[in-house]
């Protein structure tokens, strides 16, 4: 029969070793660094994933589409010749380029100003 091993009561008092990732505050408290697992979090990681493809992906198409012959040859311009040749001028696929160019612009940004703590 063995006994059971028992802690004296001055090694019971001490803290346990420190574990990677703990840190002591400024009174000598230890404090544990978990890692985030709010689902907040990874919305706003989503998120932002999201924006910046909906971003590449329209700014790529509209930097592109007026240049081609899809942005005037499509069903909703045939029957009106006013608004097809609106439509074919160097001003408006320019501005629709431009569009693209800062719809490109505004997803980079974002992609590169992602800050993971949500802003309350």
């Amino acid at each position: 029969m063995t006994a059971e091993p028992t802690i004296p009561p001055a090694a019971a008092s001490r803290e346990a070793p420190p574990i990677a990732g703990d840190s002591v505050n400024g009174r000598g408290q230890r404090t544990a660094h978990r890692r985030t697992r709010n689902p907040e979090i990874w919305l706003l990681r989503i998120r932002s994933l999201l924006f910046v493809t909906v971003c590449a992906t329209f700014g790529v198409l509209l930097i592109i589409l007026p240049w081609t012959p899809k942005w005037t040859d499509n069903p909703l311009l045939l029957s009106s010749s006013g608004l097809r040749d609106f439509v074919s001028s160097g001003f408006v696929r320019g501005m629709a380029s431009g569009l693209g160019v800062l719809d490109l612009w505004v997803g980079f940004w974002e992609a590169i100003h992602y800050h993971e703590s949500p802003q309350r």
